[in-house]
């Protein structure tokens, strides 16, 4: 919808920022605060309807920023995005600063709610990326982002004028956790590898001096709170995996992004997966075969999604 004010024809909003960071939750470590968002965006679009579903928009146009601004119009009470890799699902509708017209979105449907996270969003716009981080589950939030911020060729791709202000109305649907959490478990078995972890959940993994064992060995390190995996579901991982034999790593999501491809990479590692529960930390030793080496696998248990049947 678009609504126009004569008194409003030519609406500045110098003073709108993004967020500033003085209190918890934390983003990487640093402390922030978003509670502080912007009147002044509040004020200029109005925004109406459940979260999770398609809004109802009103912009006051034409809108332009000076400097791009968030306000969160529904504060969620859920889990906190607190780092760059952590995955959440959201709905996200764009609407032209200019018109007031909704431009693209998401699709607004339960069954196939899209699952990002803020390195994947930053490398389209850094500036929505920064306007998002510590938000909360549960949350509805507007940012307005500059023709500076949104950068020229976005705004072509999307069929606007080079000094449009792109308005973003994103639902934080679910926010997935940044690393295992639950209680840490005891296991027995004698001749396994010991696991490590940094404050950020990144394994270290220290191998013995022995051989690796004949079949595959399963070890849950943490035990999460979350819903059991199901089988006929996708794990969503952050995983470490080491050769056992000269102890190097040989691929890990840590640093990078989160893994939904585990069934295909490792099919007999996610296997295992079935029915622990989300949170949990999980250690699968595979054993060496004629065609590959033993494996050292750290599993830590994000959330599951279920794939919709066609």
């Amino acid at each position: 919808m678009r609504k126009t004010s004569a008194v409003l024809a030519t609406l500045s909003l110098a003073v709108l920022a993004l967020t500033g960071c003085t209190a918890a939750p934390t983003f990487d470590g640093a402390a922030c605060d978003r509670s502080g968002g912007s009147s002044g965006l509040a004020d200029a679009v109005t925004v109406e309807g459940n979260l999770g579903a398609k809004p109802d928009v009103s912009i006051y146009t034409p809108l332009h920023v000076e400097k791009s601004a968030t306000t969160d119009v529904v504060v969620g009470d859920g889990r906190a995005v607190q780092n760059g890799q952590q995955p959440f699902v959201y709905e996200l509708t764009l609407f032209s600063g200019e018109t007031g017209e909704e431009v693209a979105g998401t699709p607004y449907d339960p069954a196939q709610g899209p699952l990002t996270s803020l390195d994947i969003q930053g490398a389209r716009f850094p500036a929505l990326a920064d306007a998002l981080k510590c938000v909360t589950q549960g949350s509805r939030t507007v940012v307005a982002l500059t023709a500076d911020d949104a950068g020229a060729e976005a705004l072509q791709s999307f069929g606007l004028d080079a000094d449009d202000t792109m308005v973003f109305v994103v639902d934080t649907i679910d926010v997935l956790l940044p690393k295992a959490e639950g209680s840490l478990q005891f296991n027995d078995a004698r001749g396994m590898p010991t696991v490590v972890r940094a404050p950020d959940g990144t394994p270290g993994v220290i191998i013995p001096n022995s051989d690796a064992p004949s079949s595959l060995v399963t070890q849950t390190l943490i035990l999460g709170e979350g819903d059991d995996v199901e089988a006929d579901q996708v794990p969503i991982v952050q995983y470490t995996a080491l050769s056992w034999d000269d102890k190097t790593v040989m691929t890990q999501t840590w640093g990078k992004a989160v893994s939904t491809d585990l069934q295909q990479v490792a099919p007999a590692v996610a296997q295992e997966l079935v029915g622990k529960p989300v949170g949990s930390q999980v250690l699968v030793v595979t054993p060496a075969s004629d065609s590959a080496p033993a494996v050292v696998y750290v599993v830590d248990i994000l959330g599951a999604i279920t794939v919709p049947t066609p």
